[in-house]
C-alpha cells in the first residue's frame, strides 16, 4: 500500500537542493536515492542500507531488460559520435558548404545549415562548425557573438528533436520508466514523436536564425556586437582551449556516407515490419538502432583507413574511448530510474497526484512544468539532469488530473532547453563561445534576449496548450516570433536613429 504523505517528497527535495546547490545533478540524484532508501528501511543501519541500495535498487535497474537495452544503445551511440568528431569529416563537410558563401546572409544560413547537418552531436557541433566559419565571419565583418548564437541555436535545439540519437534515446528511457510504473499503454517512441509539435522552444530557437539572417533583424546587445564587428572591433575568447582532430585527407563523405549506411541498415531491418508507419517493439527498435550505429562506425573506420586519415587500430581506439565516455550519461540515467522507483515505493507520485487533484487546474500544468524546468536547468546548467528530475514528477501529475500529456512532456523538454540556453554555466554555452572564438560572457549576454523572447512565446504556447492540445499552436508560435522580431528590430532602429540625431 503506497503512502500518501508529504514526507514522501523528501528525496525529491534533497535532489533538487543539492543539484542546484552543487550544480552537479549526479550528486543530487544520488543523495535523493540514498535518502529514499533510508526512509524505506531502518536508518540506524547505514551500512545495511547502502548494501540494499546497491543490491535491490541499482542492480535492479541494470538487470531490467528495457534499461539494459537503452544503456547498450547509448554505448554504441557514444562510440559513433566520438569517431565523427575525431575523423575531420565535419570540418571537411563544412568547408564544402562555404564555397558558395559570399554575403553576410549566406554565411549565417550556411553556419545554420552546418549545425543542422551535424545533428548527431550537440557538443561536437560548436567545435566543428565554429572553427570552420570563424574566418569567414571575420572576413565578412560578422560578429563572433552572432556565430556563437547560431551554433548554440543548432546544437541542443536540433539534437532534442531527433529520436534516434543520444538525446532521444535518453529521453525515451525516462518516459518508458514512467509509463511502465503507471501501467500506461504507451510506447516511448509514440510519446516522443507525439511531443515533438509541443517542443516549442527548440523549434523557435532553430527557426529564429534564418529569420534574423534574411531580414537583418538584430536587436539588443547583438545589434551592438554587429555594429562593432562592422567597425572592425572584435571581442575574442580563448579559442585555443579546445580543438577537434583535423587532417588534410579528411573527406566530406566521412559525414554523409556513415549516415547513409545507418539509414540503409534501419530500412533493411525495420522496413519489412512496417516502420515507421506501424508500431515496432522497443526491443526490436533498439536492436536495429544499435546495429545501424555499429555498421556506420565500421564504415567510418574503413573510410578513414582508406584515405590515410587514421589506421584501423587507431579508429577502433577512438571508438572504444567514445563508448567509455557515455559512462556519466549512464550514471545519470540509472540514478534517475532508481529515484523514480524509490519515489514510487514511498508514494511520492501518488501524493503529488492527490494534491493536484485537490485543486490544481489541469490547464496550468504545462506552463508550470515549463517554468520549473527552466529554473532547474538555468541553475544547474544541465538540461539532461532537469529531464531526469522533472519527468517523473510531471507525467504522473498529468495523468492524475487529465492534463494534456504530450504538451506536458514538451513543456519539460522545452523548459530544460530554455534554462540551458539562458545559463552561463551550461556546457553548450561554454563550447559555443569556445568554438566561435567569442568571450563566454559576451555570448551569454548577446544570446539572452533571443532566448527570453523565444521562452516567452513558448510559455504563452503552453498556456494555450493546457486548454487545447493542438499542434497548430506551434505554427501560431512561429508566426508570433516573426511579428515580435520585426517589431523589436524596428524599435532598435528607432532608438539608434534617436541617438545619432
Amino acid at each position: 500500500m503506497e503512502q500518501t504523505h508529504i514526507s514522501s517528497l523528501i528525496p525529491i527535495v534533497i535532489t533538487l537542493v543539492l543539484a542546484l546547490g552543487t550544480r552537479n545533478v549526479v550528486i543530487g540524484l544520488f543523495a535523493g536515492v540514498a535518502s529514499g532508501v533510508v526512509m524505506l528501511n531502518d536508518w540506524r543501519h547505514p551500512l545495511d542500507n547502502f548494501g540494499i541500495l546497491v543490491k535491490d535498487h541499482l542492480v535492479g535497474q541494470l538487470t531490467d531488460s528495457y534499461n539494459a537495452g537503452v544503456l547498450v544503445l547509448l554505448v554504441f551511440i557514444g562510440g559513433f559520435v566520438a569517431l565523427m568528431e575525431q575523423s575531420g569529416g565535419g570540418q571537411a563537410f563544412a568547408r564544402k558548404v562555404t564555397h558558395w558563401v559570399s554575403t553576410k546572409c549566406r554565411a549565417q544560413v550556411a553556419a545554420w545549415l552546418g549545425g543542422i547537418v551535424i545533428f548527431f552531436s550537440d557538443l561536437g557541433t560548436p567545435l566543428i562548425v565554429g572553427p570552420v566559419f570563424r574566418p569567414l565571419f571575420d572576413k565578412l565583418k560578422l560578429s563572433r557573438q552572432k556565430l556563437a548564437f547560431i551554433i548554440d541555436s543548432t546544437a541542443s535545439p536540433v539534437a532534442i528533436l531527433v529520436p534516434f540519437i543520444g538525446w532521444g534515446v535518453y529521453i525515451m528511457g525516462l518516459l518508458q520508466k514512467e509509463f511502465n510504473a503507471l501501467d500506461l499503454p504507451l510506447t516511448d517512441w509514440e510519446a516522443f514523436i507525439s511531443a515533438i509539435p509541443f517542443q516549442f522552444y527548440a523549434v523557435l530557437a532553430v527557426a529564429i536564425v534564418p529569420l534574423i539572417a534574411y531580414k537583418k533583424l538584430d536587436f539588443g546587445p547583438m545589434a551592438e556586437a554587429e555594429r562593432a564587428a562592422e567597425r572592425g572591433e572584435r571581442v575574442n575568447g580563448p579559442i585555443e582551449q579546445q580543438t577537434l582532430f583535423s587532417h588534410n585527407n579528411a573527406q566530406a563523405s566521412f559525414v554523409w556516407a556513415p549516415l547513409l549506411v545507418m539509414a540503409g541498415v534501419l530500412a533493411a531491418m525495420l522496413g519489412p515490419m512496417g516502420f515507421p508507419f506501424e508500431k515496432v517493439s522497443g526491443s526490436v527498435f533498439r536492436a536495429a538502432l544499435s546495429t545501424a550505429y555499429f555498421m556506420a562506425a565500421m564504415t567510418l573506420i574503413a573510410l578513414m583507413a582508406y584515405y590515410g586519415v587514421r589506421r584501423v587500430a587507431d579508429g577502433i581506439a577512438v571508438y572504444l574511448k567514445g563508448m567509455s565516455n557515455m559512462m556519466q550519461v549512464a550514471i545519470v540515467l540509472i540514478l534517475a530510474w532508481t529515484l523514480s522507483s524509490v519515489g514510487k515505493d514511498l508514494g511520492a507520485a501518488a501524493y503529488i497526484a492527490e494534491q493536484a487533484q485537490a485543486g490544481f487546474p489541469a490547464w496550468l500544468v504545462p506552463a508550470v512544468a515549463f517554468l520549473l524546468s527552466a529554473v532547474i536547468s538555468f541553475a544547474t546548467g544541465s538540461s539532461w539532469g532537469t529531464f531526469a528530475i522533472m519527468l517523473p514528477l510531471v507525467i504522473p501529475t498529468a495523468i492524475a488530473i487529465d492534463a494534456p500529456l504530450y504538451a506536458c512532456i514538451g513543456a519539460v523538454l522545452s523548459g530544460g532547453l530554455f534554462g540551458d540556453h539562458c545559463s552561463p554555466i551550461s556546457e553548450t554555452t561554454i563550447l559555443s563561445s569556445t568554438g566561435s572564438g567569442c568571450d563566454q560572457f559576451e555570448h551569454f549576454r548577446t544570446q539572452l534576449p533571443y532566448a527570453l523572447l523565444n521562452g516567452g512565446i513558448a510559455l504563452g504556447g503552453f498556456v494555450v496548450a493546457g486548454w487545447v492540445e493542438s499542434p497548430l499552436i506551434l505554427l501560431a508560435a512561429i508566426a508570433t516570433q516573426l511579428v515580435l522580431v520585426i517589431l523589436l528590430s524596428r524599435l532598435q532602429s528607432t532608438r539608434l536613429l534617436a541617438k545619432t540625431a
